[in-house]
């Protein structure tokens, strides 16, 4: 059987907390672990990202001018998580979402076991709170969203509801809905998912 990680991820500098827990394969590649994540929050999948472990380049889409030999990002398409965290110090590591915004995630690795029998990887096993709607300006931009939409008599407070074009509650989401999105990335490798090009 192949070797799980059980990650606790959590979306920093953002009130009301938003976090999730999933389990994927070890061997999962780092683009495949990002299209997870943007499946579990859910994000929209239209920034750059990239992963980190606080020390050398990180991995994410190098710069196509540059090839492999970007010095900021080595190629997430030719990594595992695994490689990631054998060169992780302990057992944390930063994904960044959105350059520009920095929606920046702490990924905690809470376990690594065996997988179970008939159990289908990814799979979201918690999550709490609403992700923020995207191109909000990062963490700034969303604590001023939710003050902005709790003041009817905020100088913004209708340009931003015209905006979103829906309420927005940060503590609704469809948490069945989720665990479903991420179930059907489901694939050899956790490789099923149609990957959309990020800008």
């Amino acid at each position: 059987m192949p070797e799980i990680a059980r990650l606790r991820i959590e979306l920093d500098e953002v009130e009301p907390r938003v976090r999730r827990r999933l389990e994927v394969r070890l061997d999962i590649r780092l683009d495949d672990l990002h299209l997870v994540i943007q499946t579990a929050m859910p994000w929209q999948n239209d920034h750059l990202y990239s992963f980190d472990v606080g020390r050398g380049p990180g991995w994410g889409i190098p710069d196509p001018a540059i090839g492999d030999d970007d010095p900021m990002f080595r190629p997430a398409s030719k990594a595992a998580l695994a490689d990631l965290l054998g060169e992780a110090r302990g057992k944390s590591f930063t994904y960044n979402y959105d350059f520009g915004d920095d929606w920046l995630h702490t990924i905690k690795v809470e376990a690594i076991g065996k997988a179970e029998a008939g159990v289908v990887y990814p799979r979201l096993l918690a999550a709490e709170g609403a992700c923020p709607p995207e191109d909000c300006g990062g963490a700034p931009g969303y604590f001023h969203l939710l003050e902005a939409l709790a003041d009817p008599e905020h100088e913004d407070h209708d340009e931003i509801a015209e905006w979103l074009g829906e309420q927005f509650d940060p503590a609704t989401f469809d948490e069945a809905a989720l665990r479903s999105a991420v179930a059907r990335l489901a694939g050899p490798k956790g490789r099923g998912a149609k990957k959309r090009r990020a800008a």
